[in-house]
Formats: C-alpha cells, structure tokens, sequence
C-alpha cells in the first residue's frame, strides 16, 4: 500500500542488461545493495560516516517500537481510537523527518539542514506526546481549548504539512492549506461557497483534538488494518514469496506469444492482490519481468506500460486490496468482506483487458514466448513454494468467514511465519525479521501521512457542508446525466492525481463526488466503488504517473511514452467504472443480470482493445474500428441508450417493447446488447474470413473476388482474339 512520492520522471538510465540464456529464476525479493535497509535509509538521507551508522540503529529501533506496539495493540489491549492514531502518528512523523530530506538538492542534506531535521523530529515528538499525557484533561475541558492546546495545534499541522511535503509533494500540502483556509474565509466568499466561517481557534482545535481532523477516520485506517497488511506484505517478501509468486506466473505464461509479459500480468496480479500496492509491485515484480520482455522483443516503453498497468491492478484485486478500500468499509460502514465480494469481478475483468493488449501487441508485432528451456517448470516451482499458499488461502477463508481484518491479517502472519519457518529456504534469521519491521515501517510513511493530511480536509468538509455544496454543482455540470457527471468526476480525478497519491485522492474525492452520484440514483457502495477505481490513475495517466515512472526507470525509456502506454492498457480504469454505473457488475442485481453484465462487459472490453489497438489477426480496418466502437459505447451503456431510443418512438411501440421486455432481466437494453454483440461477431467472423483467405493467398474482399474475375475474363478474351487473329493470319 506504499505509493511513489516522485513528482518528477526518473532520469533515464541504461537499457537493461538481456538476461542470459538457461532457465531463469526470478528474484524480485531482494533488495539494494546487500545491506541492512536501515543503512541504506539513513545513508541516502545523511551519507556515509559514522552518524548514518547512529542513525540507521535508531531508525530500526523506531520502526520495531512501531511494529512491536501495532502487534501488542491488535493482540493484547484495545486503546481509545484517538489515542491510538497519535500513538501511530508519532512513530511515523519522527521516521518522516529522519529519512525523508527536505529536497532534492545537496542543500537538503546539508550541516544545517540536517539539524532542522532533528528539531523537526523532536517536533513532532513534543506536539503527538502532548494529548497522549494530557488526554484526561482535554476531555474535561472538551469544547474549551486552553492557549497552549491551540500552539501545539497550529505546531502539528504545520508539522503534517511539512511531512506531507517531503513525502507526498507540494501540490498536497497547498490543497490542504486551501481547505484550512476555506474554512476562514467562508464570509468573504460569493454565492454557494459562502458559509458562516470560521475562527482559527476552531479550525485548529477541530483538526487536532477532534477524531475529524488529522486522527480522523482516515488515519485511523492506516494504524490499524493497513499496518497489518504491510506487515504481511513485507514478511512474505523477505521470506521469498514473491520470487514463488513471479516464478509461477512465468511458467505457466511464459511459452505463448509474449510470454513474459503475459507473465508480468498474472504475476504482478497475484503479487498485488497480498501487497496492494502499484509502486511496490512495480519496484518488487519489474526488475524481473521488464529485462524479460525485453529479451523477447517488446520495446523499453511498451515493458514498462505493461508493468504499470499490470501492477496498478494489484490495488483492485482482493484479498488485499490498496488502502482505499480499507477506508471505503469504514466510510460505508459495512465489513470489509463485503468490499471484497464485489471486487472480484471488475478486477478479474481489468487484468483480462490488459491481457488483451499484451496479446494483440505480441501478435502485432510478431513476438514469440520464451523458450521451454529458459523457463521454470511449474511442477518445481510448486514443489519450491507451494507452502507460501497456505497463508493466503487461510487470509481469503478468515475474509469470507466475515473476521475483521485485523483479525484475519494477525492470524495469517503468524501462519506465514510458521510454514516459513518450516523450509530452509524461506527461513528467516533474527537480522531479517528485524528488516521486515523496517520493510513495513518504510512502506506505512506515505499511507499514514497522506491518510492524515487527508483528515484535515475531510473534517473542513464536514465542518463547512462544502461537500453538499460541490455535490450540487457536480450534478448541475452533468446537466443531470449520470454520463457526464461520471465523465466529470474522472477528469476532477486525474487533475487530483497529478500531485495526491491514490489514497489521498480517493478520500478527497468520495466526500466531494460520492453525494453526487447518490442524487442521481446510484447506491453509495457503488458510487465509492467507482471513486475508488477512478483515483487509480495517478499510477498510470500522464504527466505525473507515479507507477509509470517507476517503470520506467527500470525499463530505461522514456517517462513521458511509458506513461502513456501504460495509460492505454489500463483503459479498463474508465471503462469499467461505467459498467458498474449502468449494470449490476457490483452484485447488485439478481444472478441472470449478473451473468449478462460480466459477458456484456467482457465482450465490451475485447471489442475495446481490437479497435484501439488497430489489430487482431491482421491489421483491422477502419470499417471494423469504427463497427467495434460503436458497439463498444452500446454495449457499457445499453441500458441508457435503449431507454433513451425507446422513449423516441411512438407512445404505442414504445409501450410494446417496453411490456415485451418487462421480464427480461435486462430489460429493453437485451435488444441493444443483442444488436451489439452481432456486430462485434460479424466483425471478428469477417475478420478472420479475410485474415484466412490471406494467408491462402486469395483476395480478402468478394468485390476483389469480382475485379480478379473480371481481370481473368477480359485477359482469356484478349488471349482468345489474339489466337484467333494468328489462326486468320
């Protein structure tokens, strides 16, 4: 659940090096240059000597209190909500201001800079310590803030900010900045944005000794299930599941045309659906499976685009999905099984678009698998890990059995750590299940710290009523279509994603958008569902792709042509979120709608692919390009597009076919779904019949049929009269 903080491209590098001939193992586990995380973190930050040595022990013993206190609090002790969310919060900011440099520059590690750094910390310490000794007596003046309870309130958000900063980036801590100021200035403001306002005093009491704020629901979140699951993340990565995870996927892929990039589809798949995590997927799976794509002829930024995408699936895919569907259960107030459930479709159906793509640039451009002897065999790969299965079948029982995930997440780690224990080559010493708490103390910096800016703007909604606001406005834009109203909503999200990580972007989003989609008629679990989804596509969309740019710093390509690779093949990012506004792929229906809507959504995204990829078996025409687009659109919105037509015609037929399809579970949208899907057939079965005629060597087109007739006909009757004029000669 780790998210990039990069706002820029990664400088290009070196083309990776081609892996060698023979079987190839995946190793995607380990990490840096051999040494102790801890090192290699206090070494970026404060270069080598003999304080980086200091201050690598203290950051590995900050992040083992944290990991030791997360685990002693889920087992043992339940404390109150908010004491609990500073208690996390303070690990997290003194690690932020210890490893995390105020820029880029060499001005940011320098003497000065570097003591900044330590009266930050010490900062932070002093503002998270305060309500946690004095938290008696803030309940007992509860409403009457004291002078110093307001100076340590307005100390903490400047230190949020400033974290957020470092962590995240500028344009996050100015948004929030902005909410703050809102909250002011409300008087002044024209029109519907206008409220009663509010004294800094309030603000500041509201953000700080308030469970609306920075210790809000959000960050509540993050101490909590999300730590856990980061948790498990970084055990089974130390332990070497995910070599056993990568290795599997390229083994049963690995053979068919553009093996390992299919490979990178399934891999980062079942590597993400445990890791939830866009940019860790990339970092964990990429460094082995982009050298392999490239081995078999795919192009820096296509190995890359497919990488990101591929891996930006993993945030959608159950049983641990990223760590805005953790807050979505909260906000919805339903189990997180629940979340889970109707997951699982839409995902399944992403990574088969991507899959898709990967197939049809493969054949497009020739590509063939791997070769047999280069690739593992799935027998000895399952024979070498199979026993990292266990935890995740026992994590998805405990999940359906409706555990908490708390619960589940505990459980399941000490089940890794016992069948890891078991095998010697997953045991882990002492010093490697200390990196696993540093592992995850890593990865919770930016969730937790986006989790509590975030707060802040979600308590100035609810203390403004900004959110009913915006709401109205949204659906005044849309004119009161839910089609552009979700059209708006998904460009409100990639202006969002251009400096908030996704999580950031999914709590903004879901107090501003979510009451819009309600007054247009659709449930909330479906509305936060497609928020969420829409706030992926700061991983993958231009020109700040978090995701992409990762990519392709391995890849060595370009930034900006990766990004936008990977922004095709994760198209499913829009599409799909349209099948959950206009069919029953969230469950919501009865079990004949649901079969209709996966099988019209999948017949969707494959004519989707084909047309925007130009190809199939051959090069597709623009007849069929635009046949499949058009069938496309009518298949995702069927059922507003045959209600709409319906309503055009004459009261008495549309009265008929209305009362004709009255018990047809999808209704009058069976007859455009119908008509739709004989197109997309005719195109694919004309397709083929030409493609195949091709290859036989005979004309693709039956009115080429006819000029090759004529041709043969005109040229036998010049032959005949040339022999005739011989034989009277």
């Amino acid at each position: 659940m780790t998210e990039d903080t990069a706002r820029r491209p990664p400088a290009q590098s070196a083309a990776p090096p081609v892996p060698p001939s023979g079987p190839t193992q995946p190793d995607v586990d380990s990490e840096g240059d051999g040494r102790p995380l801890w090192e290699r973190l206090a070494t970026e930050r404060w270069g080598e000597g003999r304080l980086a040595s200091v201050l690598g022990i203290v950051v590995l013993v900050i992040a083992v209190l944290l990991g030791l206190y997360q685990i002693y609090s889920a087992l043992f002790v339940s404390l109150d909500a908010y004491l609990h969310r500073v208690t996390h919060l303070l690990f997290v900011l003194v690690l932020v201001f210890l490893v995390k440099p105020a820029g880029k520059g060499a001005w940011a590690k320098s003497t000065p800079m570097g003591v900044v750094d330590f009266l930050l910390a010490g900062t932070a310490a002093v503002v998270s310590l305060y309500p946690l000794l004095n938290f008696g007596e803030i309940v007992q003046r509860m409403g009457q803030p004291t002078g110093l309870d307001l100076a340590m309130g307005v100390v903490a958000i400047l230190v949020v900010l400033e974290a957020c900063r470092r962590v995240i980036g500028l344009f996050m801590s100015v948004l929030v900045a902005g909410f703050l100021f809102y909250a002011w200035i409300g008087p002044l403001l024209p029109g519907d944005l206008a409220h009663r306002g509010y004294t800094y005093q309030r603000i500041t009491y509201h953000s700080y000794l308030f469970q609306e704020g920075i210790y809000g629901v959000p960050l509540g979140v993050a101490a909590t299930f999300i730590f856990v699951f980061l948790l498990f993340g970084a055990l089974l990565q130390k332990s070497g599941g995910g070599n056993f995870l990568v290795g599997l996927a390229m083994a049963l892929t690995g053979r068919s045309p553009g093996g390992p990039a299919k490979g990178a589809v399934v891999g980062s798949g079942l590597v993400g659906s445990v890791s939830g995590s866009a940019i860790a997927n990339v970092a964990i799976t990429g460094s082995f499976t982009i050298p392999m794509m490239r081995r078999v002829g795919f192009k820096g930024h296509q190995a890359g685009g497919v990488e990101a995408a591929s891996s930006t699936g993993g945030q959608l895919l159950p049983p641990i999905m990223g760590a805005g569907a953790f807050v979505m259960a909260e906000f919805l107030g339903v189990p997180y099984t629940d979340v889970v459930k109707i997951a699982i479709i839409p995902a399944l159906m992403y990574f088969l678009v991507v899959y898709l793509f990967v197939d049809i640039i493969a054949r497009k451009n020739g590509l063939t698998g791997m070769p047999k002897e280069s690739l593992p065999r799935v027998r000895d790969v399952m024979a070498s890990g199979f026993h990292f299965l266990i935890p995740l079948v026992v994590l998805t029982a405990l999940l359906l059995l409706y555990w908490t995930p708390l619960r589940a997440g505990m459980v399941a780690i000490g089940v890794l750590l016992l069948v890891a224990m078991v095998r010697a080559a997953s045991r882990l010493g002492f010093w490697d299940i200390l990196e696993v708490f540093v592992i995850a103390a890593r990865n919770t910096l930016l969730v937790s710290v986006a989790c509590a800016a975030a707060g802040i703007i979600v308590g100035i909604v609810g203390l403004t009523g900004l959110g009913l606001r915006l709401s109205s406005y949204i659906v005044g834009a849309g004119g009161g279509y839910l089609f552009l109203t979700l059209l708006l909503i998904a460009l409100a999200s990639l202006i969002m994603g251009l400096g908030m990580p996704v999580t950031a972007s999914y709590i903004v989003l879901s107090v501003l958008a979510v009451p819009a989609l309600g007054e247009l008629g659709l449930s909330l679990v479906v509305a936060h569902m497609i928020v969420y989804w829409y706030s992926q596509d700061s991983n993958v969309t231009p020109p700040v792709a978090l995701a992409a740019f990762s990519a392709a710093a391995i890849a060595g390509s370009g930034a900006m042509r990766t990004s936008v690779s990977a922004w095709k093949y994760a198209k499913g990012l829009y599409l799909i979120p349209l099948l959950m506004a206009y069919t029953p792929l969230l469950l919501n229906g009865s079990l004949a709608e649901i079969i209709s809507a996966v099988i019209t959504g999948c017949l969707a995204l494959f004519a989707f692919a084909v047309c925007l990829e130009g190809y199939f078996l051959r090069a597709t025409t623009l007849l069929e390009r635009v046949g499949l687009g058009a069938a496309t659109m009518a298949l995702i919105l069927s059922s507003w597009l045959a209600d709409y037509f319906v309503n055009l015609l004459p009261g008495g037929l549309a009265a008929a076919i209305t009362q004709a399809t009255a018990s047809i579970p999808t209704g009058n949208a069976v007859l455009l779904n119908g008509l739709s899907a004989l197109v997309v057939g005719a195109v694919i079965v004309a397709h083929v019949v030409a493609h195949h005629r091709h290859r036989a060597g005979l004309p693709e087109r039956f009115d080429e049929v006819d000029q090759v007739e004529d041709a043969e006909s005109s040229s036998s009757t010049q032959a005949a009269g040339t022999a005739e004029k011989g034989s009277v000669d």
